[in-house]
């Protein structure tokens, strides 16, 4: 099964995509936080034939939910309303700035790519979680 992955935004949604066996998240891209949201992940998931969705579920250090959950968590309401796919939270505190590292551990600014490989390292934790 294919799995997307969100990593939501008050303005950028990362996006992501599993390989068709849902073991590995890719980055696949970014959407604007905008009024045709919905349809365009709607769209998506019936292209790409996806069977999943995972939310990145955002809190602050004291485990509370932080002001951008209660936007994913609507989303996500909408998201099952609309296509009827399952929606599952994985946490992702400091995903952004782990996508934001290189391999050497330098620090890359303003990239355009960070949001979706966030949403890359959501999926690939909760894949690695579900598939043991």
């Amino acid at each position: 099964m294919r799995y997307l992955s969100i990593d939501y935004g008050s303005r950028k949604i990362g996006l992501a995509l599993s390989d068709e066996d849902g073991t590995m998240g890719f980055p696949y891209g970014v959407l604007p936080n905008s009024s045709e949201l919905i349809d365009q992940l709607a769209k998506l998931i019936s292209e790409k034939d996806v069977g999943a969705v995972v939310m990145g579920e955002s809190r602050n250090f004291s485990g509370q939910e932080n002001p951008i959950a209660e936007g994913a968590r609507k989303l996500a309401d909408a998201l099952k309303e609309r296509t009827s796919v399952s929606v599952h939270f994985q946490p992702e505190t400091y995903t952004t700035q782990e996508a934001r590292r290189y391999p050497d551990g330098t620090r890359m600014e303003g990239s355009p790519d960070v949001d979706s490989s966030a949403a890359a390292l959501i999926l690939t934790a909760f894949l690695e979680k579900h598939n043991q």
